[in-house]
């Protein structure tokens, strides 16, 4: 082990060292302060963070005017490895554990929400689902591709069934050896890049939501139409599409898991997921206060910078230390998964807190900016935007207090 952390220290901190460094070893949970990482954690934070502000951050002002991520960044994403981060190294990831993927996301959420969504979504998500539940013919078939070519889609969402997710009426027909696909799903992220979609439908329909079954979809199957993007408040550059079924023909050894299954994988890795997204939303406030602070240093009213106003210190106090406490949140429900420890509630904690406390956070940083804030000119106001997307998608903040409610409730019914 000493000699695999030698090595480690001496790769480069350079961009490409991110994918050198994530297959020297899976980062191992520490027994100290939630915020004390490993050394392997420390250096992939760092390498991260210089990726998404060499790589990412020039091209932030022409993803969010284009509605699309750059061409050039998702190709930077896979050499480096940041698509793949908990794919094993067999199958060409970089072979990390979740709080990897965790710390990833929230470094590249620092400098966009965006890009912070398509590799949150991507890894913990579809990449996790396949992992976890699928055949050894499958992984070796997607995850490769995956992990170096090209983004994957969750497909559960549709226009009748948000919240409500198992009431969808996307439809998968048995006919010999294929089932057909018929059905639109609304909201789907990566949808735009992705070339494989994980498609969420009712193969029994007479079973209820028991009949729900998760099936591959390859990007230009006959049939399958991805309509433009919406144009959103925030993370515009993050591609979210309508996704349209019409006889969509697959066979059937694309079921992912097991028959009926589908409600099991969607409930279940919509919770690591919710970690996912609370990474996202504090990488964002985090991202708006390093803008944010050095101003009120520099900014000069009344003879003295801003930052000098008891009312300002108490202000800037109080949001960063809520911040802290929602990173707690965040890396805590990360560390209960690692160690394969019920983290339902903590999940649901974590994204709910995260996501109410990033748009306080962005929220006062613009009043701090003042006038400025309030301009394009100035990073806040993006940053304000994005974050209000992590009070709805992957689970609204109601229904993470309804999935809170519900486990107090167990805890105490005993």
């Amino acid at each position: 082990m000493n000699s695999l952390k030698t090595a480690i220290r001496k790769i480069p901190k350079s961009i490409i060292g991110v994918r050198d460094f994530c297959k020297c070893a899976p980062l191992a949970s520490t027994s100290g302060p939630l915020t004390q990482f490993t050394d392997d954690e420390i250096m992939m934070k760092d390498s991260v963070s210089k990726l998404a502000k060499e790589e990412i951050l020039p091209l932030v002002k022409k993803m969010e005017k284009e509605g699309k991520i750059d061409d050039g960044v998702l190709k930077s994403l896979f050499d480096n490895g940041l698509m793949g981060i908990e794919i094993p190294e067999d199958y060409g990831g970089t072979g990390s554990n979740f709080m990897t993927t965790i710390l990833a996301v929230e470094e590249v959420a620092k400098v966009d929400g965006s890009v912070a969504a398509l590799v949150d979504i991507h890894n913990t998500l579809v990449n996790s689902l396949i992992i976890k539940v699928g055949s050894k013919e499958q992984k070796e078939k997607y995850l490769p591709k995956l992990a170096q070519t090209y983004p994957g889609s969750f497909c559960l969402t549709e226009p009748g069934s948000g919240s409500d997710a198992f009431s969808l009426k996307t439809e998968a027909k048995k006919d010999g050896a294929e089932y057909v696909l018929n059905g639109t799903k609304m909201w789907i992220s990566n949808s735009d890049i992705a070339g494989l979609f994980l498609v969420f439908a009712n193969a029994n329909p007479s079973a209820g939501y028991r009949g729900i079954t998760t099936f591959f979809v390859e990007r230009g199957t006959p049939g399958l139409t991805i309509a433009k993007p919406e144009d959103k408040l925030g993370i515009k550059a993050s591609g979210t599409c309508m996704v349209h079924f019409d006889n969509v023909r697959i066979p059937e050894t694309n079921i992912l898991g097991e028959f009926g299954h589908g409600y099991k994988y969607a409930a279940g890795f919509l919770n690591e997921g919710r970690v996912g997204i609370g990474a996202q939303m504090i990488g964002i406030a985090q991202g708006c206060l390093d803008a944010t602070i050095p101003y009120t240093l520099e900014r000069k009213q009344f003879g003295t910078d801003i930052f000098s106003f008891q009312s300002v210190q108490h202000q800037i106090a109080q949001i960063t230390t809520e911040l802290e406490c929602a990173r707690l949140m965040v890396y805590n429900a990360a560390r209960l998964v690692e160690a394969k420890k019920d983290f339902v509630k903590e999940a649901a904690m974590a994204k709910l807190v995260a996501s109410e406390t990033a748009l306080r956070v962005t929220a006062k940083c613009i009043d701090l900016m003042g006038g400025v804030g309030f301009t394009t000119d100035f990073p806040q106001e993006k940053f304000f935007r994005d974050s209000k997307i992590g009070t709805i998608y992957e689970g609204t903040s109601n229904m993470q207090l309804s999935t809170i409610a519900k486990c107090i409730r167990k805890e105490y019914s005993h």
